[in-house]
């Protein structure tokens, strides 16, 4: 028999198992879609191919590949894993091959069972993209791909006749705002034991942000990247944050030096670099505190970044607890790998470090031998001047910050690379940079001055929101600042950018990247404030998922228990509730079908089910008296309107005629149920 090619132009006509074999093709492609920049390349390109070829089989009604064809690749995609992550266990091996595994199965289709075990990896494939991401996006096209899996669920549960995918849609759509309710109170009462509910230690490899290690030039990249690192909320009046060149939210402090690299004293390449004990912090702080809570982005460090400077730890959720280093960096006792707010409060007006000089002040003068020889010499030089040899360190970094704001220096994202003496560079050849080259350039000077002083990373400045009133901090607002150290003040900010930039720190202007062709293309469709304006709303939806899903964290189960009443709840507390909403949710639907039963006829249910489905097939009924007509008329129409196809539904409804009204009926309802459920249902040629 020759098999016929359906036709592109009328997919209505086209056989059922090729329309539903493309359905769930396309469905799966939704499902690994979000793990493509997850799998290794070759695993997103093998897995488009089978898809591919799997669909031309289906379109051109060809037999599958033999079992020896699906083993031979299966045997290539297991030492292709094994070659990309030299194992086959661990969450990311183990999510590629879910993926392939899936992609491979659709050449195994020939049974119903097949198509069950396809599902089930399906939503296996679905679960396997939050290891990655837990955003709004994410959940929404996990969401979208889960509607199109219940919808062919259904579909195949379906084996007779040619249901529209539209009504399996709705059934599916049914389904789920049905299971809407179970699924938010699972949501708010299922115990969140740790690390049940947390990613993988691994999960944020390669995410970019701030590091404990500092290249010249590598925080450059940081300002091409416009993803958000925190969002800040400030609990003053009207959410309004300090002044905006004093929001610094301090991160890792580097001290040590090779020459091109700085690191902090943690770090174990610093250990080979200097032996001494940083100075204790000595924190001082003056002036009204100001309180403000933080939601920080996965980071996979352990910083809590908080605005210079906090006396006090931030709140943490349940199980976790910070510390303070020398350096005014609060540290969890664990990294950060899902979104973690907490409250914090900190005093823009401090001091800190020791107010005397003394040995454990060393790692702060120290630099490598030969290092930077053009920028020594000009410390030499300075040294020597009489002016400035009698000079106070105050009045040293003075000259040296006006030497920056008054000889032609610039503020870049492309500076170019640096060599080894990157300080030479930026004080006598490039006189450019981006805030890391200035910081330490200035910062080398400065030890060469015999000034303590050193490197401190973190944000400076964000935006505010106007939707939703969060202060956003990017990781383009990354940043590189000083600090020097001062007899008798201890150690003060100097941020030299604010000399070369001054917009940079006064009215947080940031440098913007080049625009490629779509970004200049967009610019013509949407006007900037339009392109501003949605992308506030985005990011405050965004922060929403994050404040109320993302961050639900025990704690919060633990605020809703005393809300609902309970003075000491705990996680048995939440298991006896949840026990008790579940018990209460079955009664109410038990009691519901028990109503339905007994207030609704089932012969009548299953007429008025008739009725519905041959007005979709296309009869065309009364208006006036539709919900009335008899079994048997409904026989007569559809005879009249189909033709002979419509033959074994007339024979079907004079039956259900005879189950109602004669006295000894041939078949029983719950047969003609069955029947009602294999019937095949015309359509008008």
């Amino acid at each position: 028999m020759t098999m016929t090619r359906p036709s592109l132009t009328a997919p209505a006509q086209w056989p059922r198992e090729t329309r539903d074999s493309l359905f769930l093709l396309l469905v799966i492609a939704c499902c690994l879609l979000p793990l493509s920049g997850h799998i290794p390349p070759w695993a997103s390109a093998t897995a488009l191919l089978l898809l591919l070829w799997r669909a031309w089989l289906a379109w051109r009604s060809q037999p599958l590949p033999g079992r020896w064809v699906t083993a031979l690749v299966l045997a290539l995609v297991l030492l292709l894993t094994w070659q990309s992550h030299r194992t086959l266990v661990g969450h990311e091996a183990g999510v590629t091959l879910i993926a392939m595994l899936l992609a491979l199965k659709t050449l195994e289709l020939r049974a119903r069972r097949d198509a069950m075990v396809v599902f089930f990896l399906g939503f296996f494939t679905l679960l396997a993209n939050f290891f990655f991401s837990q955003s709004l996006l994410t959940a929404a096209a996990i969401l979208l791909a889960l509607l199109g899996l219940l919808t062919a669920l259904v579909n195949a549960h379906k084996p007779v006749g040619r249901p529209p995918l539209t009504e399996s849609l709705r059934t599916a759509a049914s389904l789920t705002l049905l299971g809407a309710p179970l699924m938010v109170l699972l949501f708010l009462l299922f115990p969140r034991l740790a690390p049940l509910w947390g990613l993988p230690a691994d999960a944020l490899a390669g995410k970019s942000g701030l590091s404990g290690q500092m290249t010249v030039g590598n925080l450059a990249s940081l300002a091409l990247d416009d993803s958000v690192a925190m969002r800040v909320r400030f609990n003053t009046p009207g959410g309004q944050p300090p002044p905006q060149n004093t929001l610094y939210f301090r991160g890792p402090v580097l001290t040590a030096f090779n020459g091109r690299d700085w690191y902090t004293l943690a770090q174990p390449e610093a250990q080979a670099i200097t032996w001494a004990v940083p100075t204790p912090a000595q924190l001082q702080v003056q002036g009204a505190a100001i309180d403000y809570e933080v939601t920080l982005e996965p980071q996979r460090q352990p910083w809590l970044l908080t605005l210079d400077a906090s006396a006090q730890a931030p709140l943490l959720p349940a199980g976790m607890q910070a510390r303070m280093t020398p350096e005014l960096l609060w540290l969890s006792n664990r990294p950060i790998v899902s979104v973690l707010r907490y409250q914090a409060q900190s005093h823009v007006q401090f001091r800190h470090g020791p107010l005397q000089a003394g040995p454990l002040l060393r790692p702060y003068l120290q630099l490598p031998a030969g290092s930077n020889p053009r920028t020594r010499a000009l410390a030499e030089a300075m040294l020597a001047d009489p002016k400035l040899a009698q000079a106070t360190p105050q009045q040293q970094v003075q000259q040296v910050l006006a030497r920056l704001r008054d000889d032609g220096y610039r503020y870049t994202l492309e500076p170019g690379v640096f060599g080894e003496h990157s300080a030479d560079e930026f004080w006598f050849d490039r006189k450019a940079g981006f805030c890391e080259h200035i910081a330490s350039a200035f910062v080398v000077l400065m030890r060469n001055l015999h000034i303590p002083a050193r490197i401190v990373t973190g944000y400076q400045g964000g935006q505010m929101n106007p939707v939703d009133g969060y202060w956003t901090v990017r990781q383009s607002d990354a940043h590189a600042w000083a600090e020097v150290w001062f007899a008798g003040s201890g150690w003060q900010r100097v941020d030299p950018t604010g000399y070369v930039a001054p917009d940079r720190i006064g009215q947080l202007r940031r440098l913007q990247a080049p625009r490629g062709m779509l970004g200049n293309a967009m610019d013509a469709v949407i006007t900037a404030g339009l392109a501003e304006h949605l992308r506030a709303l985005w990011e405050a939806s965004n922060n929403r998922w994050n404040q109320w899903v993302l961050n639900y964290t025990q704690g919060r189960q633990m605020e809703l228990l005393q809300t609902l009443g309970f003075t000491a709840p705990s996680w048995q507390d939440l298991v006896q509730l949840l026990g008790a909403a579940l018990g209460a949710a079955a009664l109410l639907v038990s009691l519901w079908a028990l109503w339905q039963r007994q207030h609704q006829d089932p012969w009548l249910r299953l007429l008025t089910h008739t009725r519905q489905r041959l007005t979709r097939a296309g009869l065309p009924l009364p208006d006036s008296n539709a919900s009335a007509l008899p079994p048997r008329r409904l026989a007569e129409l559809a005879l009249a309107h189909f033709g002979p196809p419509a033959q074994p539904l007339a024979q079907w409804l004079l039956q259900l005629e005879q189950a109602r009204y004669a006295a000894q009926a041939e078949h029983s309802l719950g047969q003609l149920k069955r029947q009602w459920r294999r019937l095949t249902w015309p359509l008008k040629s």
